[in-house]
């Protein structure tokens, strides 16, 4: 089942394993799954020393992680392929200790001081590109807290479930029964909702640190700037809800030089190893809340109650997926209104949808879900489409696609479960027309994330912050980066260039005594 090339990657990242494990699996000797599951647990663990696998009867299929004797507080319920392979990897690697992707010390002690016994279950789909996040968010809180106990159940396998549930996107997450979260995540977004729900004991911390350099954002443009700035031998910091940022939502990349192709996550990943290789502090999972300028420092405020100050300040937010903002799309956001066609397009299958915008994103999102749906329309309130020709041209090919133009989606319909439709008005002659659909999709752009900084620097009329040709703002040591601000064109490598630019700009002026 593993390639050659895969197992001896599994060796090595297993080679520093400390604790013994077991993968424990019960699961029906009928179960159309039950050789699927029993080959891939046997080959990861005959991988190394410190791994094995029993398999006992059962009267479903489920399997768990067990660490010198005593078992996980994690189930998968799902046979961990495709995108969840990664999972099941991170699952043996947190459980001793390991991975990039456990949190610092303050989000640790958050998750620990959450209330009472917590029961979370994750409906993923093998194909989803969110779900893994997800997961493995999930899992890092049942390590870190043995109060919470968190199922990752596989739809695909468990059609009966997400059938009762009506679930209709993934990573759909419950909290003691109880819907929390639906579409893509990262663990502190998740930890903030669990507790809202459950409560926690812990006091936000009050702590202020000193750095010489503080970007806000962990995409392409936030850590570009924090390698130049960690190159020059300055004290630094990151502060990002999510390394990676917008990259980590795009599936496909084959624009950036010298690497012809990768997809977001890999990319995401790849940022993160770089930046690790320097000694800067990566806050994340946290939110910034305020910006204030007092006597030309800069103090920073976080979601977690933290402080940090500095002279110079690089804002690289980026930017997030627009919302049509009409009456029932917050409303189905998970039920039939969805933003990643990659993800959510398989629960269409045979069904009618449509997607909103007729930009590149669009036109993609719709190419790709002709070949699941049974019809497509795509509406674009301009007169004409603005995404490539080369797009548009295929799309024109395909005969269950069916575009509208000047079209002004109105508001999402539903029966109180799930979207049943959508109405639109024809901007030329004003006429009102419903679409029956079973799902759609929104693609109408990005909107710049500047509102940590909004009555602080002046920001161009759709929100971005204004910048000079060196990335400056007109406050001394406040700087901006990527997508969130003026600079045309937003793409991966020029925010790449835009973080570095920042950084050697923020250097200049420290060497002028510029940055106060």
């Amino acid at each position: 089942m593993l390639e050659q090339g895969l197992k001896d990657q599994i060796r090595s990242l297993f080679g520093t394993l400390k604790s013994d494990f077991v993968f424990r699996a019960e699961v029906s000797p009928s179960h159309p799954s039950h050789n699927e599951l029993v080959d891939l647990l046997e080959e990861v663990a005959s991988c190394s020393d410190n791994t094995k696998c029993e398999i006992l009867p059962g009267d479903d299929l489920k399997f768990t992680v067990v660490k010198n004797g005593i078992p996980s507080s994690f189930v998968f319920r799902a046979v961990p392929n495709g995108h969840e392979f990664s999972s099941l990897l991170l699952a043996v690697l947190n459980l001793d200790g390991l991975g990039k992707n456990l949190p610092d010390a303050l989000i640790e002690q958050r998750i620990q001081n959450l209330k009472g016994e917590i029961h979370l279950k994750s409906y993923i789909s093998l194909t989803c590109t969110n779900c893994p996040d997800v997961v493995q968010a999930l899992n890092v809180m049942a390590i870190l807290n043995p109060a919470i106990k968190h199922e990752i159940v596989d739809g695909g396998i468990h059609q009966s479930e997400v059938e009762k549930l009506n679930i209709q996107a993934v990573p759909s997450v419950y909290l003691n029964d109880e819907l929390l979260h639906v579409g893509r995540s990262n663990l502190g977004e998740l930890l903030s909702k669990i507790e809202e729900a459950v409560g926690s004991v812990q006091e936000s911390s009050s702590a202020v640190v000193d750095y010489d350099v503080v970007i806000a954002g962990g995409g392409p443009a936030g850590v570009s700037a924090a390698i130049y700035s960690a190159r020059k031998g300055l004290k630094v910091a990151v502060v990002a809800d999510r390394m990676g940022g917008q990259v980590t939502e795009t599936v496909g990349i084959e624009n950036l030089i010298s690497v012809p192709q990768t997809t977001g996550n890999v990319l995401a990943a790849n940022l993160k190893e770089h930046l690790l290789a320097y000694p800067v502090d990566v806050l994340e999972n946290r939110k910034i809340t305020e910006v204030v300028v007092e006597n030309g420092e800069k103090l920073v405020k976080t979601s977690l109650g933290e402080t940090l100050k500095t002279p110079a300040l690089i804002i690289a937010t980026g930017a997030s997926w627009r919302k049509l903002n009409v009456p029932g799309e917050s409303q189905y956001i998970g039920s039939g209104v969805a933003f990643c066609a990659h993800c959510d397009g398989p629960f269409y299958k045979g069904k009618k949808v449509a997607v909103v915008g007729g930009g590149n994103s669009g036109l993609e999102a719709a190419i790709d879900l002709s070949a699941i749906a049974t019809d497509v329309t795509l509406l674009e309130f301009a007169d004409e489409l603005k995404g490539d020709e080369v797009l548009q041209e295929k799309l024109k090919t395909i005969a269950n696609v069916k575009i509208i133009t000047a079209a002004q989606t109105l508001s999402v319909e539903g029966d109180g479960t799930k979207v049943t439709g959508l109405t639109f008005k024809h901007r030329g002659s004003g006429e009102i027309e419903s679409l029956g659909v079973d799902g759609i999709f929104v693609q109408i752009g990005l909107k710049a994330n500047s509102d940590i900084v909004k009555g602080l620097v002046p920001l161009s009329p759709t929100g971005e912050i204004e910048v000079d040709a060196h990335c400056r703002t007109n406050i001394p040591g406040v700087y901006a980066a990527g997508d969130v601000s003026v600079v045309p064109f937003k793409q991966i490598v020029i925010a790449m260039g835009e973080g570095s630019k920042a950084a050697l700009s923020a250097f200049e002026d420290k060497l002028k005594d510029k940055l106060r």
